[in-house]
């Protein structure tokens, strides 16, 4: 399928989930980040907090299991920069005050920079990933160009409710694939 197609189906059943079933899904996604990746051992976990009006994974599930076993690991978060199509990324405390963007995701105010090269893993959004990596998100390029200013090491996890799609037919050269993805049922990783 060709990721316009697959954008439009995945935002469909997503809209369609019931809230309970986002938070089991949600919940498992939580489980199997930690089960599988050394979380404890990263200095700095880059994760986006979640749209709620796009029904993303709650990754409030993360952030709560990291601070509430007092994990070393340091977190950061996107802001927009909707004039350049760029992120900027922020240290993320339990002291930071949050406000929504206009596409309705809470964004850090008055938080300190962190610069890409600081981060050990990234947890990136999906709306769907195929076999061999690649991912489909909004359409709009945020995460291609800042995964591109990140060290070679780190890592790459989507976040998906979904199993992957076989291909996505017109994934091309500019797209930064994962390392790996977790869905609610297992972990895919995926060869350089």
């Amino acid at each position: 399928m060709r990721k316009a197609d697959l954008r439009r189906a995945a935002l469909a059943r997503r809209r369609a989930l019931p809230p309970a079933e986002l938070t089991r899904r949600s919940y498992s996604l939580c489980r199997k980040l930690f089960y599988n990746f050394p979380v404890t051992e990263w200095r700095w976990l880059h994760l986006f907090l979640p749209a709620a009006r796009q029904h993303e994974p709650d990754t409030w599930e993360i952030i709560r299991w990291i601070w509430g076993e007092e994990m070393s690991v340091r977190l950061a978060v996107p802001v927009v920069q909707p004039d350049d199509m760029t992120l900027r990324h922020y240290h993320l405390t339990a002291d930071t005050q949050l406000a929504d963007n206009r596409w309705g995701i809470p964004e850090p105010v008055g938080a300190v920079e962190v610069v890409p090269p600081q981060l050990d893993a990234v947890l990136v959004p999906l709306l769907a990933f195929d076999e061999a990596g690649h991912r489909v998100g909004y359409g709009k390029g945020f995460y291609d160009r800042f995964l591109a200013g990140c060290r070679p090491d780190a890592q790459r996890i989507g976040l998906s409710l979904e199993p992957p799609v076989a291909r996505i037919a017109d994934a091309w050269a500019g797209d930064v694939r994962l390392h790996a993805c977790v869905t609610p049922d297992g972990v895919w990783r995926f060869g350089e």
